[in-house]
């Protein structure tokens, strides 16, 4: 098939374009800069230049697709605001894609959007998978609650560099996927007509709270963790201050979600039916114990490499053959 994957630099995207090359599918990925996407190109990708915040450079990006798979959202630093780019520029994405005839559409929204109309994003994402449902395209729709990819530098490199984990009271306990997984799920669901307009949770298999993340951690690496704990109080007045400026809106919308996983109850869903209907088997998919297991042994045997390098280079500076007295 030939698809157009939109967020292709970003952590999920990426291992989507990854997956769909590895199956033979002809990928073309919409991007706003060829050198950060440069990468994609050596895999073997098309790269087209446009923008879904920019509604006239989608219509050339889409001639001759047969599938959109859309996995692009706004970043904290991004110029454009959550609004223009989960909204607006999805808005104008899909109205493009019914324009071209795309046979299907494929959207990556969030578990649990439609709990929370009091939090930007997922408001967004709620109305847009409502927008895509009335358009008349043959979607899927995958929700996912977590990647296990955002652990590393939020938990995994703090406690190997020994930085403070930081850590909210009460935080919802969040059943992280592995990115390579739900990227398996989204091209799986190409080949799968069950799936077809039809919405489904994408998430692991344990839901796991920032202490039982942490305490991982330190079995895996050896060394204990430098907790600093941050009230709720404390994250909703950075928020509030946030807002204060333009160029922060994107950081105050994404603090908001701090509002979900204050609440205290598990980003988590049954996947029993998923793997079924998609034809995956749940052993199949990364657990969170063997991803981070996986990421603290390969690190740990390279910084034993570096050590003995290290040693080895101080020992020949002081090699007895090149001391005179």
């Amino acid at each position: 098939m030939n698809l157009l994957i939109v967020g292709a630099t970003g952590t999920l995207g990426r291992q989507i374009a990854r997956r769909a090359l590895d199956e033979g599918h002809q990928v073309r990925c919409l991007v706003r800069s060829y050198k950060k996407a440069a990468f994609l190109r050596e895999w073997g990708a098309e790269l087209v230049g446009g923008n879904i915040c920019r509604p006239e450079t989608l219509p050339g990006a889409l001639e001759g697709i047969d599938v959109v798979i859309d996995a692009a959202t706004a970043r904290a630093t991004d110029s454009f605001s959550i609004k223009q780019i989960d909204w607006d520029g999805k808005v104008a994405l899909i109205q493009a894609a019914v324009a071209a005839k795309v046979n299907r559409y494929i959207f990556f929204s969030i578990l649990d959007a439609e709990k929370y109309p009091q939090v930007p994003l997922m408001e967004i994402k709620r109305c847009t998978e409502l927008f895509l449902k009335e358009s008349g395209l043959n979607y899927t729709i995958l929700r996912p609650c977590g990647f296990m990819q955002n652990l590393i530098g939020d938990f995994a490199i703090p406690v190997l560099e020994g930085q403070p984990v930081w850590v909210t009271g009460a935080a919802s306990p969040i059943a992280y996927m592995d990115t390579q997984d739900i990227a398996k799920f989204a091209i799986r669901a190409l080949s799968v007509p069950e799936t077809e307009n039809q919405t489904f949770p994408i998430v692991g298999s344990k839901a796991w709270s920032a202490d039982e993340i942490v305490k991982l951690c330190e079995r895996l690496s050896g060394k204990d963790a430098k907790v600093t704990r941050v009230s709720w109080v404390i994250l909703r007045a950075a928020r509030n201050f946030a807002r204060f400026f333009e160029w922060t809106w994107n950081i105050a919308d994404r603090m908001d979600f701090a509002e979900v996983i204050a609440t205290g109850k598990p980003l988590n869903a049954s996947m029993t039916e998923v793997y079924q209907t998609f034809g995956i088997a749940p052993e199949e998919t990364t657990t969170l114990e063997t991803y981070l297991q996986d990421y603290f042994g390969r690190i740990l045997k390279k910084l034993k490499e570096l050590d003995y390098e290290k040693a080895k280079t101080q020992s020949k500076k002081i090699s007895p053959k090149k001391l005179t007295f």
